[in-house]
C-alpha cells in the first residue's frame, strides 16, 4: 500500500513539472503559477525518490551500475568542460585574420580615433539582413566601450526608422554628442571617417592656391590632386581655392594653406599676405618641385619663405641608386623614402613613400630668427642630391660627384617648423584645446601626392598625416585602412570551357580509371 502511495505521488511530482513547462511558455501572464508549480513537483520527485531508498542502493551496489555511473560521470565531466570552456570564451575575445588586406582588422586610425571617444557612440543600423554588419563592426565594438550598436530592421520598427528619416536599406546613423552621421556603407574607411567627422565638429577649411601653376585639387588627371581632395573631404576637411594676387589676404576662416607644386613665383604683395597670415597662427604647407629645366627661373620669393622659418631648399635633384624605385617601376630620379627621423607627423610611420623628382629640404643648421626645422622624411643612405642635371635628363645615368656639388645621403626631402602664436585662444574653445601654434611644413616635390602617384599607400597617408598635424589634429596622425585587395579571376571563354570539360570528364574519368585499376590488380 505504501509503495503505492509514494508512486502516485511520484507521478504527481512528474505532472506538475510538465504543468509548470506549458504554462511558462503557453501562458507568459501567469507565469507565477509556473513558478509554484515547479517547485512542488520538484518537492513531490524528491520525497518519491527518498522513499526508494533501498532500491537505489541496491542497484549502485551491481557491476552494471558501477560501470554506468563511471560512463555517466565521465559524461558529466565532459560536459562541464564544455560549458567552462564556452563561459571562458565568450568573455576572452580572441579573433584571427587570415585575410590578405586584413580586412577584419582595424587600422591605426580607426583604434586611434576610438580610444579619443570622450562619450558613448550609438550606432544605428538599418537592414534586413545583419550579419555582414555584425562582422564589419565586432572589431569596432571590441575596441572601445563606448561604442553602442544597436541592429533595426525598418519594416519592424517604422516608428524608429521615421524618426531618422530612412531612405534605404543599408543605412548607418551615427549619433555622438548631439551630432549624427549618416552612410550608406559598411567599409572600415567610410565608418571610421563618419565617426572622424563626429569627433572633430566642425570641419577644416583649407584653401588651395591657384594663379601660379599649382595642382589642381578638383583635376581627376594623373597630375592633379583629385584624388586626394577627395580624401580630405571624407576626414571632414573643407576644401577652397584662393588666389593671393585677387584678395590680398588669407580668409579668416583657414585652417591652413596649401602651396602645391608652383611653376612660378609668387609676388612680394602675395609673400607678405602669407607672412601676416603665420602671424596669427597661420598653418602653410608647400610643396616646392624642382624647376623642370636648369634655364627655368627660380621661386626666389617662396624659398626665401622657406628660409626665414629655417628650411633650406636645394637646387638639385634627388636621386636613388639603391635600386628601391624599381619597386614602384620608377627609375633613380624617383628616390623611396623607408626611414623616418621621428616627428609626429610619422610617429609610428613604417610603410614606403615615393617622391618622383624631388628637391633637397634641408633645415639650416641653428635655425632662422628662432624657428628651428626639422627633417622628418630623409631617403636611403644610397642616394645623393644631383647637380648635373643634364646628365640625368639625356643619357638616364648619374654619378655622385662630390667635386661638382653633389651632397652624398641619405637627404632629407621634407621638413617642418612651429612656433608657438601670440594670439589667445578663441573663446569658444575648450580647456583641453591645444595652444595656438604657427606650423610651417615644407616638400621638395608635389608630385608625391598627385592622382598619379598615390596608388602608393603611403603617400596618402603622409599627406593627409602632415595636413592632420598642420591643423592641430594629431588623432588624425595614423595609417589609414588598405582597400580590400580585388582577388575576382576572370577567364577568357576558352578557359572556362576548358575547365567545364576538366570537372566533367577528366576528374571522373581518372576517379573511374583508378577504380578499375584497383579491381585489376586485386584479380
Amino acid at each position: 500500500m505504501a509503495n503505492r502511495v509514494f508512486g502516485i505521488i511520484g507521478w504527481l511530482g512528474v505532472a506538475c513539472v510538465f504543468a509548470a513547462v506549458g504554462i511558462r511558455f503557453g501562458l507568459p501572464a501567469q507565469e507565477q503559477y509556473a513558478t509554484y508549480l515547479a517547485y512542488a513537483g520538484l518537492a513531490l520527485m524528491v520525497v518519491y525518490i527518498a522513499s526508494q531508498w533501498r532500491d537505489i542502493v541496491g542497484f549502485f551496489s551491481s557491476r552494471q551500475a558501477r560501470y554506468g555511473t563511471l560512463a555517466a560521470s565521465s559524461v558529466l565531466i565532459m560536459l562541464g568542460v564544455l560549458v567552462a570552456a564556452n563561459y571562458i570564451g565568450k568573455r576572452q575575445n580572441k579573433r584571427w585574420d587570415l585575410t590578405a588586406s586584413k580586412q577584419f582588422t582595424l587600422s591605426d586610425q580607426s583604434r586611434s580615433i576610438l580610444q579619443k571617444l570622450e562619450a558613448p557612440l550609438d550606432v544605428l543600423v538599418f537592414a534586413r539582413e545583419f550579419q555582414t554588419y555584425r562582422d564589419q563592426l565586432r572589431p569596432y565594438e571590441d575596441a572601445s566601450k563606448q561604442l553602442k550598436i544597436q541592429y533595426v530592421d525598418p519594416d519592424k520598427q517604422r516608428a524608429l526608422a521615421q524618426e531618422n528619416q530612412l531612405q534605404e536599406y543599408g543605412t548607418l546613423v551615427l549619433k555622438y554628442q548631439g551630432r549624427s552621421e549618416r552612410i550608406t556603407a559598411s567599409g572600415e574607411q567610410d565608418i571610421t571617417n563618419a565617426i572622424i567627422k563626429l569627433v572633430s565638429g566642425q570641419a577644416k577649411k583649407v584653401y588651395f592656391t591657384l594663379g601660379h601653376g599649382e595642382k589642381d585639387s578638383t583635376s581627376q588627371e594623373p597630375r592633379g590632386f583629385g584624388v586626394i581632395a577627395t580624401a580630405m573631404t571624407r576626414e571632414n576637411y573643407g576644401l577652397g581655392t584662393l588666389v593671393l594676387a585677387q584678395t590680398g589676404a588669407v580668409p579668416d576662416d583657414a585652417s591652413a594653406v596649401v602651396i602645391a607644386g608652383p611653376k612660378n613665383d609668387f609676388f612680394p604683395p602675395e609673400i607678405d599676405a602669407l607672412k601676416k597670415y603665420l602671424e596669427k597662427s597661420g598653418k602653410l604647407l608647400m610643396m616646392l618641385d624642382p624647376p623642370e629645366r636648369q634655364d627655368v627661373p627660380p621661386l626666389t620669393n617662396l624659398i626665401a619663405l622657406a628660409h626665414d622659418w629655417g628650411m633650406d631648399i636645394g637646387n638639385g635633384i634627388v636621386v636613388d641608386a639603391s635600386g628601391m624605385g624599381r619597386l614602384i617601376g620608377a627609375d633613380a630620379s624617383a628616390p623611396v623614402a623607408a626611414n623616418y627621423p621621428a616627428h609626429p607627423i610619422t610617429d609610428r610611420f613604417q610603410i614606403l613613400t615615393a617622391y618622383p623628382l624631388t628637391r633637397s629640404v634641408t633645415p639650416v643648421s641653428g635655425g632662422v630668427n628662432g624657428h628651428t626645422a626639422q627633417a622628418f622624411i630623409e631617403s636611403s643612405p644610397q642616394s645623393w642630391n644631383e647637380m648635373d642635371w643634364k646628365s640625368l635628363a639625356t643619357s638616364g645615368r648619374v654619378e655622385l660627384n662630390e667635386d661638382q656639388g653633389d651632397k652624398p645621403g641619405p637627404v632629407p626631402m621634407a621638413a617642418a617648423v612651429s612656433a608657438l602664436s601670440g594670439d589667445a585662444p578663441k573663446p569658444d574653445a575648450p580647456p583641453e584645446a591645444p595652444k595656438p601654434e604657427t606650423r610651417v611644413v615644407v616638400f621638395g616635390d608635389s608630385d608625391f601626392a598627385s592622382n598619379g602617384v598615390l596608388g602608393i599607400q603611403g603617400n596618402r597617408d603622409m599627406f593627409m598625416n602632415t595636413l592632420g598635424w598642420l591643423s592641430q589634429q594629431e588623432g588624425l596622425i595614423s595609417i589609414r585602412a588598405k582597400e580590400p585587395d580585388d582577388r575576382r579571376i576572370t577567364l577568357t571563354a576558352v578557359q572556362q570551357s576548358n575547365i567545364g570539360w576538366i570537372v566533367l570528364l577528366v576528374v571522373p574519368g581518372l576517379v573511374f580509371g583508378t577504380g578499375i585499376y584497383g579491381w585489376y590488380r586485386r584479380r
